[in-house]
């Protein structure tokens, strides 16, 4: 079965960039938008950037002019990325990845396909 797998979290110093990566563990054809979710401790999992098939980007205002999501192909694989700059202790979450395969919208019920989370922690 085919899944989204991710990479790229870890521990940052506040100030610091990480780079988030997210593609299918195999060929899938027709993706729509892709997106990047968080959740905190305590916390309800919210959107923090997506983007279009197109290109046309969307993103949390809490992030905006700090973080960057771009898709591409890499060996015949769509991929999307999540370039975090300036990061604060309060960008610590899980980070998750979220592909619309149906063209019903990301994380909406009925789309099931989800990455497994990677940490991401800021501090110093």
């Amino acid at each position: 079965q085919v899944q989204l797998v991710e990479s790229g979290g870890g521990l940052v110093q506040p100030g610091g960039s990480l780079t988030l990566s997210c593609a299918p563990s195999g060929s899938i054809f027709g993706i729509h938008d892709m997106g990047w979710y968080r959740q905190a401790p305590g916390k309800q999992r919210e959107l923090v950037a997506a983007i279009t098939r197109g290109g046309i980007t969307n993103y949390a205002d809490s992030v905006k002019g700090r973080f960057t999501i771009s898709r591409g192909i890499v060996n015949d694989t769509v991929t999307v990325y999540l370039q975090m700059n300036s990061l604060k202790p309060e960008d610590t979450a899980v980070y998750y990845c979220n592909a619309d395969l149906r063209g019903i919208g990301l994380g909406v019920p009925g789309n099931d396909f989800w990455g497994q989370g990677t940490q991401v922690t800021v501090s110093p």
